[in-house]
């Protein structure tokens, strides 16, 4: 039996990079997993894959920004699945450029996904893991929660907004046996990781491999992240509830 053996769980952007990472090591850990992806991801090749090696896993393309999508897809999920007693809310992006030269379409968007998508998920997700007698909601944030990046202004304030958001639930959930964390990983090693470092390069934020090695050692493996969101899914985290999981390598403790 896997650590997650009986839970359903449901990753938003489970179909690249850290996502991916969660979806497969989840089914592999015993859950049937829901992955929620665009239309033009690779979430159908993922959830076949994981189907042939044993596990259980379905895709279903959505915009999470979107309530009528993100609605039908939960929907669909408890249908196929049953109730979602694991919930990651991972799906997000990243906008890098001159503060000033920012537009309120920026601003806009990067909030709709980074934030609006883990209220709408969240809210569609809880009554049916209440009604399960409870679960855990896990919020992807990121380092840029509490540190600052130079050209990453609308980026870190998305952040910051995951942290209270994790927080704040799992505060008012926490009666009715829900648990809600954020996980922060550092500079990542993903293709989303490695082009944001290129955009910061590009408007002069000083990131070369000599200066990461000196704030986080290395790159961040995708697998890293995917293991202490595993920890957060888990019954081996059964106390641990409202914290922010630093997967960095001390960058934030520097």
């Amino acid at each position: 039996m896997g650590r997650l053996a009986g839970k359903v769980a449901l990753i938003t952007g489970g179909a690249g990079g850290c996502g991916l990472s969660a979806s497969t090591l989840f089914a592999r850990e015993g859950a049937k997993v829901a992955i929620l992806d665009l239309p033009s991801s690779d979430g159908a090749a993922v959830a076949e894959r994981i189907q042939s090696a044993g596990g259980s896993a379905c895709f279903i393309a959505a915009d999470v920004s979107k309530s009528d999508q993100v609605q039908a897809a939960v929907t669909q999920v408890e249908q196929r699945f049953g109730a979602i007693t694991v919930l990651m809310n991972h799906a997000g992006t990243i906008h890098v450029g001159p503060f000033l030269e920012t537009g309120e379409d920026d601003w806009d968007r990067l909030m709709a996904i980074n934030v609006k998508s883990m209220f709408l998920v969240s809210r569609a997700v809880l009554p049916g893991m209440i009604a399960a007698g409870g679960g855990s909601v896990i919020c992807t944030s990121s380092i840029s929660g509490v540190v600052g990046t130079p050209m990453e202004v609308l980026y870190c304030t998305t952040k910051g907004a995951c942290h209270m958001f994790a927080r704040a639930l799992s505060v008012e959930f926490r009666d009715r046996n829900i648990r809600s964390n954020a996980i922060c990983p550092g500079f990542i090693g993903t293709a989303h990781g490695r082009r944001e470092l290129d955009l910061l390069r590009e408007h002069g934020t000083e990131v070369s491999d000599a200066t990461l090695a000196g704030m986080q050692g290395r790159l961040c493996d995708p697998a890293e992240v995917a293991a202490a969101a595993l920890f957060l899914a888990s019954d081996d985290s059964s106390f641990v509830n409202g914290t922010h999981l630093f997967v960095d390598n001390a960058y934030t403790a520097a």
